[in-house]
């Protein structure tokens, strides 16, 4: 039985995106040995897209106000990209400490996990 989802994110700078993910987001982890952290997330949903090629995948974090997360955010010294409007809802990126970018939207579809409380 399948009981959840592993992802893992590449970076050139691993140890400033764990320190991104546990003090700035507050990500609780485990030590899996010798450092190797491991992250809880918060409930997830996947969406399949078409696409030309393959092994290409992205990560979204999903917020209930995006405005309002992006403030936080800010007070933490994170700068978040301009907000775009798609049809699926608001989004905007973040660059983190390794040179990555972890999405981060307001969703406005529906959804396949209940939304935090407000």
């Amino acid at each position: 039985m399948i009981f959840g989802a592993h992802v893992i994110i590449y970076s050139k700078n691993a140890e400033a995106d764990k320190a991104f993910f546990r003090d700035v987001l507050g990500f609780t982890s485990v030590d899996a040995g010798h450092g190797w952290l491991i992250f809880a997330l918060p409930p997830s949903e996947m969406a399949v897209h078409p696409a030309d090629k393959n092994n290409e995948h992205e990560l979204y974090l999903m917020c209930n106000d995006l405005e309002a997360e992006m403030l936080a955010l800010a007070k933490k010294g994170v700068r978040c990209s301009e907000v775009e409007e798609a049809r699926w809802g608001l989004i905007t990126r973040v660059k983190l400490p390794g040179g990555g970018k972890l999405g981060l939207y307001e969703p406005r579809h529906p959804l396949a996990v209940p939304p935090a409380p407000s």
